[in-house]
């Protein structure tokens, strides 16, 4: 048997292994949900619920986990588990919500989710839900931290940057969907220097959470994160290239502005 230290680090591990495979395989083999759904993915479910169910496991693990923790009465424990909770209680029920009332109120025809990438979402996110609460919660030195609160400053206000960008972006999208005739080229704030601003706002949230959390499992996820959103960001840019042509700015990258 495990103790419980051995499984983190065997978990700790696997969020590294798994990171080159998934940048390798995205580089080449785009997730087919959005503007890049395609057939041949198996059975699909409304993506409201797709949403809900694969990000849910950040929200009922934590919570069930934390508690268990030397540093569950901690308050800077508590303080620092907030932005995650908080991150993934808009991903888990706001957002898949407003895609409901979207589509249901507009009579929006969205393609399916299908649930066999829901399911490898759902698996990352126990994963990583895991290490990040049992970090927080168990094997972090909070106390003897002293730079504690500098790097909790310092972190808080890149998350706060990266989440005020993911929302307005995404408020953006949403939006233009709703008014109807198909896609449209975003404009306006970071969409005039990159495609995909919302994935560059997420990218900067686990930024600043890794500076916060200043552990192995916060520079894992964000590592990881930024092996799935990268490539789909580029995804995505060659889309609108390709549908788009010559009436989309050409002075605009992918997520990185001036860079990629």
């Amino acid at each position: 048997m495990f103790s419980d230290l051995e499984f983190y680090n065997y978990c700790l591990l696997s969020i590294f292994l798994i990171t080159p495979p998934t940048i390798i395989s995205l580089l080449f083999l785009t997730a087919p949900y959005g503007k890049h759904h395609r057939a041949g993915w198996g059975p699909t479910i409304p993506p409201p619920l797709a949403w809900c169910l694969m990000e849910s496991p950040t929200i009922w693990l934590t919570l069930l986990l934390f508690p268990h923790g030397r540093n569950s009465r901690n308050p800077r424990a508590v303080i620092l588990i907030a932005p995650f909770l908080l991150h993934y209680l808009h991903r888990t029920l706001i957002y898949p919500l407003r895609l409901f009332l979207r589509s249901r109120g507009r009579k929006i025809k969205n393609p399916g989710f299908p649930v066999s990438v829901a399911m490898m979402a759902f698996g990352f996110n126990l994963l990583n839900a895991y290490l990040q609460a049992r970090w927080v919660s168990e094997y972090g030195d909070l106390n003897g931290d002293r730079w504690f609160w500098w790097r909790m400053v310092s972190g808080a206000a890149i998350f706060v940057g990266g989440a005020a960008v993911n929302v307005w972006s995404d408020n953006l999208l949403m939006g233009l969907k709703e008014g109807g005739g198909g896609y449209k080229i975003p404009r306006g704030g970071l969409f005039e220097w990159v495609s995909c601003p919302n994935y560059l706002g997420e990218i900067l949230e686990w930024l600043g959470w890794a500076l916060m959390n200043w552990s192995w499992a916060g520079i894992g996820f964000f590592v990881y994160t930024c092996a799935n959103l990268v490539p789909r960001a580029g995804a995505n840019h060659k889309w609108y290239l390709e549908k788009f042509g010559e009436d989309y700015p050409k002075n605009r990258k992918a997520v990185i502005p001036y860079v990629y």
